[in-house]
């Protein structure tokens, strides 16, 4: 009967919690919007799991460490990838295996939306203080509005590890949300004829262009932003990988197993870290609702400036607004949003292969902030 009364006051029917059981039901509807509406699956499945598994009611005690957060658990040791800042950087060199930088060679002036786009972060950070986080707290909270989980995540592992499970949640969640959020912003700042708008078609460009691109890049950006070194040179690396056309099956392993494998560890371990013990905080919600805010003023601020571009080009030059929007960090489901709102407008005017220009110039620009608030905090 000992035996039994100890069983029984391990289950999960007996440490349960009403924190508990409200991460399992959000764990639920992020499965739910990945599955059933595709909501970056790739991100959310892993998430979700990772929250059910995080709120399973455990009894707390030293001799069975269980929780994320129990010293010599496994999933803690697990989590050490993302408090160490270990798996941005190899997030960043599967995306750069993956990444075609052409669109942005080709229409250097875009780069500029890419930019733009990062008003969020800056906005956000001011907003942060203003409820009362300190300065590397905020720093690591506005980054979400760079729509970039890898980054965020690797600056709050940098400044505020002990906030990286809602900054971590916030910056995925709102990544995956891209579908839901930016197109009532896109709309609403902008009119029937800028949508309809068609850019011309970018020019070719040559191979020692794609070679020379990751190798300049690395070195400008390192010298203007040190602290971005871990994230932008595992960019450039798998973009040169993939662009000098030696490397095929590093550029292939970058760009599949290895970006596959910590993704997967990524995203169990960001919803394991949901621990509603833990998680469930006023500063946690206030993390949320400043990321949401932090997103939707950077969507605007590229569609914005894109409007902004036109006033100083020509007729035949000018910029479709939509994919302004593109200049957040989210690749490619911002580039595929201001494509789907161009098709809505016009269904003959594709603009992907412009949107991915900004695209790919804000995932740069997200690691350049961050490098640039490290080197005023650290």
């Amino acid at each position: 009967m000992d035996g039994l009364v100890q069983f029984l006051g391990q289950t999960g029917m007996a440490n349960a919690t009403p924190g508990n059981l409200l991460m399992i039901v959000v764990g639920l509807v992020f499965i739910y919007l990945a599955i059933r509406h595709e909501y970056q699956p790739i991100l959310l499945v892993p998430i979700g799991f990772g929250i059910l598994m995080g709120n399973a009611p455990f009894l707390q005690h030293n001799i069975l460490a269980l929780g994320i957060y129990d010293e010599g658990s496994v999933m803690n040791y697990l989590h050490m990838g993302v408090l160490k800042g270990i798996f941005p950087p190899l997030i960043f060199l599967g995306i750069g295996a993956m990444t075609d930088f052409s669109p942005l060679m080709s229409n250097p002036k875009l780069i500029l939306l890419g930019a733009a786009a990062q008003l969020g972060i800056f906005l956000t950070y001011i907003g942060a203080l203003s409820l009362g986080f300190t300065n590397p707290e905020s720093s690591a909270i506005g980054i979400i509005g760079g729509a970039d989980g890898p980054t965020a995540i690797f600056l709050a592992s940098r400044l505020a590890p002990h906030l990286i499970g809602p900054i971590a949640l916030a910056a995925c969640t709102y990544m995956a949300m891209v579908p839901l959020i930016q197109p009532p912003i896109m709309r609403l700042l902008t009119t029937k004829a800028e949508r309809t708008i068609k850019m011309k078609p970018p020019r070719s460009v040559t191979r020692l262009e794609k070679v020379i691109f990751p190798v300049a890049g690395i070195l400008l950006c390192g010298f203007m932003a040190p602290g971005a070194m871990p994230l932008l040179g595992m960019l450039f690396l798998g973009n040169l990988l993939r662009e000098s056309m030696v490397t095929k099956r590093l550029a292939d392993t970058a760009k599949s197993t290895i970006i596959d494998i910590v993704t997967i560890i990524l995203g169990v371990t960001i919803g394991a870290s949901t621990q509603a013990g833990t998680f469930l905080t006023a500063a946690s919600v206030k993390i949320f609702v400043l990321g949401a805010t932090a997103f939707m003023i950077s969507t605007a601020g590229g569609v914005l400036f894109a409007k902004f571009m036109n006033l100083f080009l020509s007729e035949g030059n000018k910029i479709n607004p939509l994919i302004g929007a593109a200049g957040v960090a989210a690749v490619p489901e911002s580039a595929k949003v201001a494509q789907s709102e161009g098709l809505r407008a016009d269904p003959s005017n594709h603009l992907l292969v412009h949107a991915m220009a900004p695209n790919v110039a804000g995932v740069i620009g997200s690691a350049v902030a961050a490098g640039i608030m490290m080197s005023f905090l650290l």
